[in-house]
C-alpha cells in the first residue's frame, strides 16, 4: 500500500512540473484608463483590429489577465465571463489606450509588456465613480489580478500612471459637488489602494485629458459672468499647473464628436492615445512634468490683457483643425455678461487681448462658447489656439489677477 502511495505521489509531481510553464523574465507596465463614456470609447468606431493589435511587437501588449483578448469590458464578472466565453464584441469601441500601447511598445524594451485595460461607466459622475464604488471597486480588482498573475510568472509589476477620462456629467448634470476636491480625492484613493496591491515606492499620476462639452448643459451662456459649468475643465487646468500629481494628455474639443454629441471618433481617440503616451514615456524617464498648454499668468495694461502660457514652441492659430471661433476662442466678460473683446493678437509665447474698456474685474476665457447642444472642432465650444507641436490650448475661465 505504501508502495502504490508513493507511485501515486511521484506519478501526481511529474504530471503537475509537466504542466508548468516556464517565463522568461519580463517587466509589466501596467497605463489603464479610468472614467466615464470616453474612457470607454463609446461610440467611436473601432478602427484598431485585435489580431494586429495581439501580434503587434510580438504580442507585448496585454490585458488584465495579461493576454491578448481584448473587447471584453464589462464590471459585472459572470457578464464579462460571458462576453469572452461567447465573443462578444459589438460594444467593443476604440479606446485610446490601443493607441497609446503601440507608440510605448514601439520605444520600450523587448523584455517589457504594455498591460493596458479600460475602467469606469459612461453617463456617472465622479462621485458615483470614487472609492466605494462598483465601478471603482471592479478597477482595483483587474489591477490586483494583473498584478497576481505577472507575480506568479515571476515578473515585475509596476503602475507608473492612470489614464483619467471624466468630467462630461459634472458639466452637464450639476451635480453640487467641488469638482477639484472629488478629482484630488479619487486619485489619493486609487494611488493608496494600488500601491498596496504593488508596493512600489513611486507614485501614480493621473494623465489628464480634458472634458469641453460646455454647450450640452442647458443652462450654459457663454458671456455669463457666472459660469458654473467651467468648474470642471477649469480644475483640470489649475491641478495640472500647480500639483506634480497630474500630468497631460490633451483638451477633446479639436476632434470629431459622433452626431456632434459628446463623444470623440476614433481619429480623437486615437490623438489622446498618442498624448497619453507622450506623458507616459516623460514619467518613465523623470522628465519634466508635462502640463498641457496652459496660461500660467495674464497681465493687465490699461485696455489689453496679455495671456502667457507654459511653452517652449512658437504658438499659431490653426483653423483648419478647428473651424474658426468668433476671436479664436478668447472672451474677456465683464459683469454686466458682455463680451468685450476687440482684437486678439499672438507672440510666440503670449497672447494679447485688445478690449473695449478696462478689463478689471473681467473673467478672461478661452473657448468658453459653442452652438447650444454641439460638441467638437465644427460648432462646439472651441477655439484655435495650439503650438509647433500640436499642443492644443486647455479651456480655461481666470479671474481677474
Amino acid at each position: 500500500m505504501k508502495q502504490l502511495t508513493a507511485f501515486i505521489f511521484l506519478i501526481t509531481s511529474a504530471l503537475f512540473t509537466a504542466c508548468q510553464k516556464d517565463y522568461d523574465h519580463k517587466t509589466i507596465l501596467c497605463i489603464p484608463v479610468y472614467g466615464q463614456s470616453l474612457a470607454l470609447g463609446e461610440e467611436a468606431e473601432r478602427m484598431t483590429d485585435f489580431d494586429s493589435l495581439a501580434a503587434y511587437t510580438d504580442g507585448r501588449i496585454v490585458t488584465e489577465n495579461l493576454d491578448h483578448s481584448f473587447g471584453y469590458f464589462e464590471n459585472d464578472n459572470f457578464k464579462h465571463w460571458i462576453k469572452k466565453t461567447v465573443g462578444y464584441q459589438k460594444r467593443a469601441y476604440e479606446l485610446s489606450v490601443y493607441k497609446m500601447a503601440q507608440v510605448l511598445a514601439d520605444q520600450i524594451g523587448e523584455d517589457t509588456l504594455i498591460c493596458i485595460f479600460p475602467g469606469g461607466q459612461g453617463a456617472t459622475t465622479i462621485a458615483n465613480l470614487s472609492k466605494g464604488t462598483l465601478p471603482y471597486k471592479r478597477f482595483i480588482e483587474n489591477i490586483q489580478s494583473a498584478y497576481e498573475t505577472a507575480q506568479e510568472r515571476g515578473w515585475d509589476f509596476k503602475v507608473p500612471a492612470i489614464c483619467w477620462m471624466q468630467g462630461e456629467s459634472d458639466i452637464v448634470d450639476y451635480p453640487n459637488t467641488i469638482y477639484h476636491d472629488m478629482l484630488t480625492q479619487i486619485w489619493k484613493d486609487m494611488n493608496d489602494d494600488i500601491l498596496q496591491i504593488t508596493h512600489q515606492k513611486d507614485s501614480i499620476p493621473f494623465i489628464c485629458y480634458q472634458a469641453n462639452s460646455l454647450s450640452r448643459a442647458e443652462q450654459f451662456k457663454a458671456n455669463s459672468y457666472v459660469c458654473r459649468e467651467t468648474g470642471v475643465p477649469q480644475t483640470f487646468v489649475n491641478l495640472q499647473r500647480d500639483n506634480n500629481h497630474f500630468w497631460a494628455s490633451g483638451p477633446t474639443y479639436p476632434y470629431t464628436c459622433v452626431n456632434e454629441k459628446i463623444h470623440i471618433d476614433a481619429q480623437g481617440q486615437q490623438a489622446i492615445g498618442e498624448l497619453a503616451a507622450r506623458s507616459v514615456i516623460g514619467i518613465i524617464r523623470g522628465a519634466e512634468r508635462f502640463c498641457g498648454l496652459i496660461p500660467t499668468k495674464t497681465v493687465t495694461d490699461n485696455d489689453t490683457i496679455t495671456i502667457h502660457f507654459n511653452t517652449s514652441f512658437q504658438l499659431a492659430l490653426d483653423t483648419v483643425q478647428v473651424r474658426k471661433a468668433e476671436h479664436y476662442g478668447f472672451s474677456v466678460i465683464n459683469k454686466e455678461n458682455k463680451n468685450i473683446l476687440q482684437e486678439v493678437i499672438i507672440d510666440s509665447s503670449s497672447v494679447r487681448l485688445t478690449c473695449s474698456e478696462s478689463p478689471i474685474g473681467c473673467r478672461t476665457r478661452y473657448a468658453v462658447n459653442g452652438d447650444y447642444m454641439k460638441s467638437g472642432n465644427q460648432h462646439g465650444p472651441r477655439g484655435n489656439l495650439r503650438d509647433s507641436e500640436g499642443n492644443w490650448c486647455y479651456q480655461f475661465d481666470l479671474p481677474y489677477e
